[in-house]
């Protein structure tokens, strides 16, 4: 089987999306399957495009045991609606260089952005001639009104959802990476039987626990590590750092980078935070899981947005591999997760209290904090290594093959008969 993945953001870009997208493509590879990416080249969050692809129309690589096409993007900033659109056309029309390269492919996986990756991911599936799976790791049309991007009662709301709506339909599956997303997708008008749930998955052997490494101070680190996005809020944890200053021996590391770094710069200025600290280097995966286990736990501080989270961050899973207790500000899918396997402590987003004295307490209670990362360690090992994640969405793939299959040799039998 060759697997055809279509996908703006490709590692080294950040965010979630190029996780999901690179953990699919090596867990396929795992299960002997042949894997070929259509990406662009390296630009996200910062816009920056590294020397080697400049003045290219495109590259092709290798990474690991996947076949890479890396194709041309504008060199802007993603950030704003105006400049995110610019990016999502880009790469509509420059991922359309494969047609011209890629070959023998059985099927067509869009991973993301979702919606805009259907375009091309429709005219490669009518042009070889097979099907089409669309990934879903945020449900972008609802992503639009939460994040009041567009108004919902606006006519280019209306426009927007009315399209979602036909390309949701349009694919012969969808695999989204949280059960929260299927009751949505179904009021979409999507058959149930079309829906297979997929969670983002981690690669273990690049995101472990190491307790070997040592710190050479003693104080109690929180960390987080990811994209500086508007769906999160790191007013909390300078705020609730803030508060700490005087409670006690803490500090706060926010290592990435995005739009919301200026402000964040400027409220810790402002408020004269001696002991949070941005590092707006872009780690390695090898470097990051290295740089996760310096923490005493890790953060994943989500904007409150008046609405549950449907989705769980693929930041969870790489969070609980390297065996550190988890402070999750988010209610819905992500929360229910944290409960479930029993890996950290919930607060609701923007309780500076009740952060404040989930930190305490994880700095307190070494035994709790043990158990939150023993337990996260073991969820993960058991459900969602990529070889596991790579089999399930393997066996998703064939279950279509021999579907097209069996519904191909009945049409020719009715044309025979007739």
């Amino acid at each position: 089987m060759h697997v055809l993945i279509i996908t703006q953001y490709f590692p080294p870009d950040l965010g979630g999306s190029t996780t999901r997208a690179y953990n699919i493509a090596k867990g396929l590879t795992l299960n002997n399957v042949e894997v070929t990416v259509i990406t662009t080249f390296p630009h996200y969050p910062h816009g920056e495009i590294p020397s080697q692809y400049r003045w290219m129309p495109y590259k092709f690589e290798k990474m690991e045991e996947i076949n890479v096409l890396r194709t041309f993007i504008f060199p802007i900033e993603s950030k704003g609606l105006l400049r995110r659109l610019i990016l999502f056309v880009c790469f509509i029309c420059s991922s359309l260089i494969g047609l011209l390269f890629v070959k023998n492919i059985n099927i067509v996986w869009v991973a993301n952005p979702e919606l805009f990756g259907m375009v091309p991911g429709l005219i490669y599936s009518k042009l070889h001639k097979i099907p089409i799976v669309l990934n879903v790791d945020d449900l972008s049309i609802e992503d639009v009104n939460n994040l009041k991007i567009m108004k919902n009662k606006s006519i280019g709301y209306k426009i927007v959802k009315l399209l979602s709506k036909l390309m949701y339909r349009k694919p012969e599956a969808l695999t989204p990476v949280s059960p929260g997303y299927v009751e949505i997708l179904q009021s979409y008008g999507v058959d149930r039987k079309k829906i297979f749930v997929i969670m983002g998955g981690v690669d273990l052997e690049t995101f472990r626990n190491e307790n070997y490494i040592k710190r050479t101070n003693s104080k109690f680190r929180v960390i987080y590590s990811g994209s500086f996005s508007i769906a999160y809020d790191f007013d909390q944890v300078i705020k609730a750092a803030k508060i700490l200053e005087n409670k006690g021996s803490f500090e706060f590391i926010l290592q990435g980078k995005g739009e919301l770094e200026l402000s964040m710069r400027s409220l810790i200025k402002n408020l004269n935070v001696l002991n949070v600290k941005i590092y707006s280097e872009v780690l390695s995966r090898k470097n990051l899981s290295r740089f996760l286990n310096t923490a005493n736990a890790l953060i994943l501080p989500l904007r409150d947005f008046g609405v549950p989270y449907l989705g769980i961050s693929t930041k969870l899973f790489e969070y609980q591999a390297v065996g550190k207790p988890i402070i999750c500000c988010a209610y819905g899918q992500p929360a229910m997760y944290i409960t479930e396997t029993k890996s950290g402590l919930n607060v609701f987003p923007g309780n500076l209290e009740k952060l404040v004295e989930a930190i305490v307490e994880l700095s307190k209670n070494k035994k709790m904090s043990e158990n939150f990362g023993k337990a996260g360690i073991l969820f993960v090992e058991n459900n969602l290594s990529l070889d596991k994640i790579g089999s399930n969405i393997k066996q998703v793939f064939l279950n279509i093959l021999e579907q097209n299959s069996r519904a191909r040799k009945h049409a020719r039998e009715l044309l025979n008969f007739m």
